[in-house]
């Protein structure tokens, strides 16, 4: 059976989900990103940790290899999320992938961080995500946020 493609700058590919279900479950994605920025934004772990599955494995702007939600919250989240302001994903780059329940996404994402004498920065990354269906919820069962490359311009590649 051939794949099908719904396309907006973001598409869902799928096996599985056909016209109307796949712009649905990229219109779940949308909102699981929505509630995982406000979340970050408003410094509310517990939001956070309901869009995680228990087993998530992942990698963060400070965390290296970061396996399940408790690690992923101690080791990464509680240590950025308080001095992070501004935390939004530029959703005009969004790219999902929709497969059954499962999902992929990539995003870049850009914050201020810094709570110093000299003031905020603007920082800027991208974000991964692998999503699964459970329960009828999204929840993200992989993630990894990396800094942009230094000096480098979103969607530019180094020589």
């Amino acid at each position: 059976m051939p794949k099908t493609m719904a396309r907006e700058r973001n598409f869902a590919n799928s096996t599985d989900l056909h016209g109307d279900h796949a712009d649905a479950a990229v219109a779940e994605i949308r909102d699981w990103l929505d509630a995982f920025a406000a979340a970050v934004r408003s410094v509310d772990y517990a939001a956070g940790e309901r869009l995680f599955a228990p087993d998530v494995v992942g990698f963060g702007t400070v965390g290296v290899l970061l396996s399940g939600r408790e690690t992923l919250m101690d080791s990464q989240w509680r240590r950025v999320w308080g001095v992070t302001s501004g935390f939004r994903y530029d959703m005009r780059q969004l790219s999902v992938g929709v497969e059954g329940d499962m999902a992929w996404l990539a995003v870049p994402w850009s914050s201020r961080t810094g709570r110093s004498g000299d003031g905020p920065h603007d920082r800027s990354g991208r974000a991964t995500y692998v999503l699964q269906r459970r329960n009828g919820r999204w929840l993200a069962v992989h993630s990894h946020h990396s800094l942009d490359p230094s000096g480098m311009p979103p969607g530019a590649a180094s020589r």
